[in-house]
């Protein structure tokens, strides 16, 4: 390097647009961009390590964020088959906005005389009205809620008098002009009362009923979801078992089991699988989500009391990124595949990027990148970071048999970690050009130095196979 301000990977200033940590990528990172802007899929094609992940990171940074809320609400005439709500921040925002009310505010000497001395505002011996917080009256000086004339008095009332002091609440009942029994109820609230009539409760309990909801897919959620390696019920769905069956009383209600699929959660997203031929039989349900753009998510395991619960339609418009080895194309259904070249793009990422002073600018930037993330590791001085792009120049040679600097960061990355840890164990301020250099050293692959230590497989194979026999043989003559 020949940048002379640049004496740490302190100095280096990291760019603000996620597109720009990506390194010698350009034309995968043109189609990224072009795919975040048409809605598109990209199914990215090389080996591990070359900054495919980092790429579909950054498209999920770049996508506006998510505008719809998904929620399963009970559906009391058919508790199997639970509703679906989709609500804009604007509709949270107005039924926040549209609370009903329930009761009136009242004085406490509005009510009648035995409701407000229970709940402590008058005192049962004067009959003056002060704060329920004050347990002593202020004009007669007794307990204003107990009567309480005498200092022995809280010996002889029993335990159910004297917890009656903090009674906010209570029911009682009372007759309308028509000579018809009702129940109201009286609550504190402050230094007022407020009186609710029966009807208002019967209205306050659909009103509430009607609000509970299980927010399966919240409005503040991430847009990158990775789903490598997912099971089925990971990825599509499922409702969790109740040994209660859902009933009413003691189980858990059949709309507060549903469980959101990756497909789900990645919706108004990016939905990144890593090594997509993993997945198998899986991806046809994928085609099937991108398709259609809605999934069901039903109870998967058959002897669950979810399997009979289904909830149909719930929204999954996602962008698919997926990563795939060269030589696991083929493990790719071709439904699915048809899927990238028809909705989408391939890309064959590069391995090698030229040998220019741009590009080990690029590699500096990523060095300084990989520190900043680790949180654990010193800052490396500059001849540490050009021993580091030196060996990225040797590794186009090693791996690929191309001039250039090579790609395969997470190697990189390694070695990086690596001679930090060992800056860490030498109390250095600062990685240096010798630790670089001893952790290239001991990042050796298993095989290399296998190689090294036995000279050839055979020996290796061979040795192995004479201490496994010996071993036989010395156990039965044990016996």
């Amino acid at each position: 390097m020949k940048d002379k301000e640049i004496k740490t990977t302190k100095d280096v200033v990291l760019p603000n647009d996620p597109f720009d940590f990506v390194i010698g990528q350009d034309y995968a990172v043109k189609i990224a961009k072009l795919c975040v802007k048409q809605k598109r899929h990209l199914l990215l094609i090389g080996p591990p390590g070359t900054g495919k992940t980092m790429i579909a990171k950054a498209m999920a940074f770049s996508i506006p964020r998510p505008k719809q809320e998904i929620s399963i609400l009970d559906n009391p005439e058919n508790p199997e088959r639970p509703l679906l709500e989709i609500r804009t921040e604007k509709d949270i925002r107005k039924e926040k906005q549209s609370d009903i009310k329930f009761g009136k505010l009242v004085n406490p000497e509005e009510v009648p005389i035995g409701v407000s001395e229970k709940l402590g505002f008058r005192c049962k011996r004067c009959g003056s009205i002060s704060n329920p917080s004050e347990m002593m009256c202020p004009n007669c000086g007794n307990d204003k809620r107990l009567g309480i004339t005498s200092p022995f008095d809280d010996l002889i009332l029993s335990q159910k008098d004297i917890d009656k002091a903090g009674i906010k609440k209570i029911h009682t009942k009372t007759f309308n002009e028509k000579g018809e029994e009702k129940i109201v109820v009286y609550e504190r609230k402050g230094d007022k009362i407020l009186v609710v009539t029966y009807e208002e409760l019967q209205q306050m309990k659909r009103h509430e009923k009607r609000r509970q909801r299980n927010v399966i897919v919240s409005l503040n959620r991430k847009t990158f979801v990775y789903a490598t390696g997912a099971s089925e019920t990971e990825l599509l769905g499922d409702v969790r078992h109740d040994p209660y069956g859902g009933h009413p009383e003691i189980g858990i209600p059949a709309y507060k089991r549903v469980i959101p699929g990756a497909i789900h959660e990645a919706h108004e997203g990016v939905l990144y699988i890593d090594e997509l031929g993993t997945l198998g039989y899986l991806q046809k349900y994928i085609l099937t989500a991108m398709q259609d753009k809605v999934y069901p998510i039903v109870g998967r395991n058959s002897s669950s009391t979810g399997a009979s619960v289904r909830v149909d339609n719930v929204p999954c418009d996602f962008m698919l990124v997926a990563s795939i080895n060269v030589n696991d194309l083929s493990t790719i259904i071709p439904p699915l595949r048809s899927r990238f070249s028809g909705d989408g793009y391939e890309v064959v990422v590069n391995t090698v990027m030229p040998d220019t002073e741009e590009n080990r600018k690029k590699l500096l930037q990523f060095i300084a990148q990989e520190i900043l993330n680790d949180k654990k590791i010193p800052h490396a001085d500059i001849e540490a970071c050009n021993t580091i792009i030196e060996h990225a120049k040797k590794l186009a040679y090693m791996y690929d048999e191309k001039p250039g600097l090579s790609l395969r960061l997470r190697y990189l990355s390694g070695i990086i970690k690596m001679a930090g840890d060992i800056a860490i164990m030498d109390d250095s301020e600062l990685i240096s050009r010798e630790h670089v250099i001893e952790a290239i050293n001991n990042s050796k692959p298993a095989e290399e130095q296998l190689t090294e230590k036995y000279d050839s497989w055979w020996k290796i194979s061979k040795s192995d196979y004479t201490i496994h026999n010996k071993g036989l043989r010395t156990s039965k003559d044990a016996v």
